[in-house]
């Protein structure tokens, strides 16, 4: 298993938004050895929220040798082609590290301010991966679809690795979800907070069951976990602060499934439940601390893989 970092760019409480505390925190994960660095897209939301990709690109230069993901993007909200040029840009800027997962969006609200309909979010969803990759291989037809087409439209300059970034989808697991990674993508991308390691085998058994109907080898197909919010503390005070002040009133779950499904409490906590999540298939978490980020990263990297099993 693989470990990848999310930035810190959601308010938890506290939040500093700087340059200095991303480049503090992204220089901590790429010391530490994380193979990843990556962010997520809101345009607007309950709590302040730091825009990804422009937070992922300043971080191209402490991010060393760290593949950088979006976990996900939302080409529905942002438009297929303005993301196209953006992501082209963080991979070129990159040397060729960017993974690019997107997804729908689950936010009504995204979907108002941009003045589009939430029910077509999946049909456009699917237009856009398509318009992606017309527009990051030189040698693609263009894509003339019912609500996008790259006709007439030259991207450039192109993303540093030939065809353009991997495309990987965000789906919390429904068969129609898994059937869309299946079909379009070139990785599964689920989420910790919506999944039990119970839930993601199920899934993960089944989008395996899929992939060879559409020419894939599950063997070298890629998943990941995003969005595992976390605080490692042995103080039960700590932890209950933590859950109630900070991550309950802002995640839209019951606080119930987030005590289940949330590592807050010891390290060992923590262990149990990424040693389940491996043995159901996992193979890379990106691990994103509540509060105090960077101390937080060097108490799950020397405390937590170490007690893995599998």
């Amino acid at each position: 298993m693989e470990f990848g970092a999310h930035l810190p760019l959601m308010d938890f409480g506290g939040n500093p938004y700087t340059f200095g505390h991303l480049a503090a925190y992204t220089d901590t994960a790429a010391r530490l050895g994380f193979s990843a660095l990556s962010v997520n897209d809101h345009v607007v939301f309950s709590v302040p929220w730091l825009d990804g990709p422009t937070a992922l690109a300043a971080m191209v230069e402490h991010s060393g040798t760290m593949t950088l993901a979006t976990t996900v993007s939302l080409p529905v909200i942002r438009g297929p082609v303005p993301l196209a040029k953006t992501l082209a840009a963080i991979d070129r800027l990159s040397d060729g590290r960017l993974i690019a997962a997107v997804g729908a969006g689950s936010s009504e609200k995204d979907f108002e301010c941009v003045g589009l309909g939430f029910a077509e979010r999946w049909a456009r969803l699917d237009e856009s991966i398509h318009v992606l990759r017309a527009l990051w291989r030189s040698e693609a037809m263009p894509f003339v679809g019912r609500f996008y087409s790259t006709e007439g439209v030259v991207l450039d300059p192109t993303p540093a690795r030939p065809g353009g970034p991997p495309i990987w989808v965000g789906s919390w697991g429904s068969k129609a979800g898994l059937r869309r990674t299946a079909r379009s993508a070139d990785g599964w991308l689920a989420s910790a907070y919506n999944t039990t390691p119970t839930q993601f085998g199920e899934a993960w058994a089944h989008l395996c069951e899929l992939l060879p109907v559409y020419g894939k080898d599950p063997a070298t197909f890629s998943n990941a976990l995003a969005t595992m919010w976390f605080y490692i503390t042995d103080d039960p005070t700590e932890a209950d602060h933590v859950m109630r002040q900070r991550i309950a009133p802002t995640i839209h779950r019951p606080e119930e499934v987030l005590r289940d499904r949330l590592p807050v409490g010891p390290a060992e906590l923590f262990a149990e439940k990424l040693s389940a999540f491996s043995r159901a298939g996992v193979q890379r978490v990106f691990v994103w601390p509540v509060a105090d980020e960077a101390h937080q990263l060097e108490l799950f990297w020397n405390t937590v893989p170490p007690a893995i099993t599998v």
